[in-house]
C-alpha cells in the first residue's frame, strides 16, 4: 500500500507535464497537391489561440528549412509573404484550418506553428507540402 501512493502521484504527473502534440496535419508531410483551399493541424488537446502562431510561407529553393521556420516565426506583419490569408484566431480548439490564398504558385511551402502546451511549455514545429 505505501508503495501504490508514490506511483498513482507519478502517473499522475507525467500526464500533467505531457506537451501538446499535433496529431496530424493536411496536406501530410511531403505530400504534392494541385488545389488546395485550407491546411488544416489537429492537437491532441485544445490549444489557446491567443497565444499560438500559425503561418503558411513559401520554401525558397535550396533554403534551409529550420533557418526558415525559424525566421517566419520571428517576424511581424508578414501578411503580404505568406500563402495562408493570415486570419485572427481566438478561443481554444483542438483543430485550426489555415485558409489559403486562391492559385498558390508551384513550389515549396512550409507551415509552421508554435503554440503554448497545456503545461505551459512552447511548442514548435513543421510541415512541407508541395503543390504542382
Amino acid at each position: 500500500m505505501r508503495f501504490l501512493l508514490p506511483l498513482i502521484a507519478a502517473l499522475t504527473l507525467g500526464s500533467a507535464l505531457a506537451h501538446t502534440e499535433v496529431t496530424s496535419v493536411t496536406p501530410a508531410a511531403n505530400a504534392r497537391v494541385t488545389a488546395l483551399k485550407t491546411v488544416t493541424l489537429t492537437f491532441d488537446e485544445p490549444i489557446n489561440l491567443r497565444f499560438s502562431t500559425f503561418k503558411v510561407v513559401p520554401l525558397p529553393a535550396g533554403a534551409d528549412v529550420e533557418k526558415t521556420v525559424a525566421a517566419a516565426l520571428a517576424r511581424k506583419d508578414d501578411a503580404a509573404m505568406r500563402a495562408d490569408t493570415a486570419p485572427k484566431l481566438t478561443g481554444m480548439a483542438a483543430r485550426v484550418r489555415l485558409p489559403l490564398h486562391a492559385g498558390l504558385k508551384p513550389g515549396a511551402y512550409l507551415i509552421v506553428w508554435h503554440i503554448l502546451s497545456d503545461d505551459g511549455h512552447p511548442v514548435s514545429g513543421h510541415s512541407v507540402f508541395r503543390v504542382g
